[in-house]
């Protein structure tokens, strides 16, 4: 270090805490920053964003859950089911 650096007063960990918090910067492209002018703004159209998100994926899941209930049978009739014949043998 050079000599000119003076630390004699200096005290340790003044910026630790605020350092470990970590921070969250974002840089925008300035065409976002055009209609983004400040933090509020960006925080707001995020939250709609995400909140139509959530709206789309939860009528997705709606569309796709199987209901509790029995079906009713569908407009095509019933099979019938042919009667197991025994052999002659077999009936005596």
């Amino acid at each position: 270090m050079l000599p000119e650096y003076d630390f004699s007063n200096a005290v340790r960990g003044t910026y630790y805490e605020r350092h470990r918090q970590g921070t969250n910067v974002v840089l925008l492209d300035p065409d976002v920053a055009d209609v983004c002018p400040n933090a509020t703004a960006v925080n707001d159209a995020l939250r709609l964003l995400v909140a139509v998100a959530d709206a789309k994926a939860f009528r997705r899941q709606e569309r796709t859950r199987r209901p509790n209930k029995a079906q009713p049978p569908t407009s095509r009739g019933r099979r019938k089911v042919a009667k197991a014949t025994t052999s002659k043998a077999a009936r005596d």
